[in-house]
């Protein structure tokens, strides 16, 4: 996948469960039904560990538990090992994060208006990235991630469109979704 190329909720899973590997590069302008609704708390810190009280690894009982999501149905997030979820107040999708059966709470996507400790959030430049993050990796024609300081079983993976965070997501490592 090349950077100029943009990656869907579902297709951002399928390339962080492959280990980084190749992603599904879909072209275009980004639509408004991938963006997020506003975050459930002002300046709310997206990570190390989990978002609005979703914590990576949090089990799928517990994560029902606290009454904040709902699951999103249907064949693109819907699979053998993991499942779509969406935070209640966004109503029926997008996808804000995925559960898997083994591990838990997998991969949680960042709200738009909320940032990384580190300052990064939806909007924020390649440059600022790599000044928030002086060891962010990139495998050819792949978008960036980071180790997650503070949690070293998470990363931040950032999807760039036009040089910019057009979807940034907490990942658990070796997690399993979608595969």
């Amino acid at each position: 996948m090349n950077n100029s190329g943009i990656l869907g909720r579902t297709a951002v899973a399928a390339t962080l469960a492959m280990g980084m590997g190749v992603g599904v590069a879909l072209a275009g302008a980004p639509s408004a039904s991938a963006s997020v609704a506003v975050a459930d708390q002002k300046g709310g810190k997206f990570g190390p560990f989990g978002y609005g009280g979703l914590k990576l690894g949090l089990s799928a009982k517990k994560a029902k538990a606290t009454k904040k999501i709902v699951r999103v149905k249907g064949d693109a997030v819907d699979h053998k090992y993991c499942t779509g979820w969406t935070l209640k107040r966004h109503g029926k999708g997008p996808v804000d994060l995925y559960i898997s059966k083994k591990l838990g709470v997998a991969v949680i996507f960042a709200p738009k208006g909320v940032k990384t400790p580190q300052g990064i959030k939806i909007g924020s430049t390649l440059k600022q990235v790599k000044k928030a993050y002086p060891k962010l990796e990139t495998h050819p024609g792949e978008n960036p991630y980071a180790d997650a300081p503070g949690n070293s079983k998470a990363y931040y993976y950032f999807n760039m469109y036009k040089g910019k965070v057009y979807e940034l997501s907490l990942v658990l490592r070796g997690q399993d979704c979608i595969g």
